[in-house]
């Protein structure tokens, strides 16, 4: 009886068969598995020679693509922990993930669109950067960064093969960044064999196979893209198709040459697709699977999306726990279901405020088992875990006779917008620091909005007595250089202070303060 592998390193090996099958493609690129192998090893032995071994933190700053993959394949196979950041990050938040993550290599690209993160990072660790060893107070943990790294693909397994022997399922893999339910970035640990156990169990309910070629627009620096795309077609022994390009018609090109069969992401970031001038004359039947909806099959799209099974997925618990394999319409009673508890889960429902148990009602999602997370990199257990073990979401579900979970919403009030979690608190910091130099007493309030394309976007009301109206564009001036640009709000409200909705207990009333922005 074979047993399936548990490292990063023993599924490269278990791969090798598929050699010169695309691996990945991505615009112009091409990745086959025996280039992916060559190509991680010759870096790894590289990464040897910089210090990097079993249990170093190798950050990764990289867009989609080949640079990516192989990066993260090198670090992987030899036990050091992939720490993924985000194009998006400014220097401040490159700064703050630097120093929290003890990351001491970090892999970056030098430029992508309109990011120089040679500027950047050098603003982020306090001098310019070095060709050689670096040293910072602001991130001292960090020892070297290297700018777009390419090494001749020479023989190099022998020099990595002993340190790959000695990495074991147990050990961490990566630590993934997500907002959380608080405005501090948060590294979600998880190992070797929990993800790729975990990936193996989600192909198996969505049917992926070596025969499929998926095509995904998530990120690999979030959850999404790292596992449900990446790690999945790797241990599918599948091909991962994304595209980086800004030009609608350039990405609908690449789908139409390489034909997807299979699609997943965020419906939000392909809706720019189906408006380009060629959209209704171009052959994109080969994807009648996935959740990409807008680009996909005419068979394969729903009259109604909300009678399809959605997904949830968290960072913590190492991508997507609730879904279903059925990508049929559902009847009427299940119209918003997000489909079942996935394999190596288990889960309570239990009412926010008094912690018991709700039976067909709404309550939080508390799950626990071994795909589940090892915890918060640098905090301590109960700031992950109850004390019987189990992960407080912050997600208020409910879950039907048949076992069907059905989404309702978030505990806190985290935005979710095309994707990414961000905190409210977070972004009225950072923009009433923005705005003291105009007014100095004014008070921010962020919340979320829904919007069809996005789920929901960033607004913001501020409030002052100081007859200064400030408008969205004024508002993403002030942020550019602070937050990500999905962080921004997209809509701004001027009102006194008096206009400020509040409860009789004196909190903000929400709904009001949403209410604020009805045209």
């Amino acid at each position: 009886m074979s047993t399936a592998p548990v490292t990063v390193a023993e599924v490269l090996r278990a791969q090798r068969r598929y050699a010169d099958k695309p691996l990945l493609i991505c615009d112009d690129e091409r990745l086959t598995y025996a280039d992916a192998d060559s190509r991680s090893a010759a870096l790894a032995a590289h990464l040897v020679t910089l210090g990097v071994g079993k249990g170093s933190h190798v950050g990764l700053l990289y867009p989609n693509g080949a640079q990516f993959v192989v990066a993260m394949l090198a670090a992987a196979r030899i036990g050091a922990v992939v720490v993924p950041f985000s194009t998006f990050s400014t220097a401040a938040e490159l700064r703050r993930q630097l120093a929290d993550s003890d990351v001491g290599v970090l892999l970056a690209a030098r430029t992508y669109r309109t990011h120089d993160y040679v500027a950047a990072l050098g603003d982020a660790v306090g001098a310019p950067v070095p060709d050689g060893p670096l040293w910072s107070t602001e991130v001292p943990v960090l020892r070297r960064i290297v700018f777009d790294l390419v090494v001749d693909p020479a023989p190099a397994a022998g020099d990595v093969k002993a340190l790959e022997d000695d990495v074991d399922g147990s050990d961490v893999l990566a630590i993934i960044y997500t907002s959380g339910s608080t405005s501090d970035p948060k590294g979600v640990v998880h190992t070797h064999a929990s993800l790729l156990a975990h990936q193996r169990n989600l192909n198996e309910i969505r049917g992926l196979t070596e025969d499929d070629r998926l095509f995904c627009n998530s990120p690999f620096y979030w959850i999404g893209g790292f596992a449900f795309g990446l790690l999945a077609t790797l241990v599918a022994g599948a091909t991962l198709i994304c595209s980086n390009a800004t030009d609608a018609g350039q990405t609908l090109d690449l789908l139409e040459a390489e034909k997807p069969t299979v699609t997943n992401g965020f419906v939000a970031a392909v809706a720019h697709l189906t408006r380009h001038p060629s959209f209704p004359t171009r052959d994109l039947s080969s994807m009648r699977r996935g959740n990409l909806y807008p680009i996909m099959a005419p068979g394969a799209r729903p009259a109604d999306p909300e009678l399809r099974h959605n997904m949830l997925g968290m960072t913590e618990a190492g991508g997507v726990v609730l879904l279903s394999g059925d990508d049929t319409d559902q009847p009427e009673s299940r119209r918003g279901s997000y489909g079942f508890l996935a394999p190596g889960f288990d889960a309570r429902i239990v009412d926010p405020e008094t912690g018991r148990d709700v039976d067909g009602a709404v309550g939080e999602l508390l799950l626990r088992g071994p795909h589940l997370m090892q915890g918060y990199h640098g905090r301590p257990r109960e700031d992950c875990f109850d004390a019987d073990g189990w992960f407080h979401t912050g997600d208020l579900v409910r879950r039907d006779g048949d076992g069907v979970f059905y989404f309702a919403g978030r505990a806190g009030s985290m935005i979710k917008t095309a994707g990414a979690n961000v905190a409210p608190a977070e972004v009225e910091k950072a923009l009433t620091a923005a705005l003291a130099t105009v007014d100095p007493n004014v008070a921010v309030h962020v919340v979320g909005l829904p919007d069809p394309e996005r789920g929901q976007i960033v607004a913001a009301v501020i409030a002052t007595d100081g007859g200064t109206v400030f408008d969205q564009s004024t508002v993403a001036s002030a942020l550019r250089d602070t937050l990500s640009s999905y962080k921004i709000p997209r809509r701004v409200v001027t009102v006194r202070p008096t206009d400020v909705p509040t409860m009789s207990s004196g909190k903000l009333d929400l709904a009001a303060l949403r209410g604020l922005f009805d045209d």
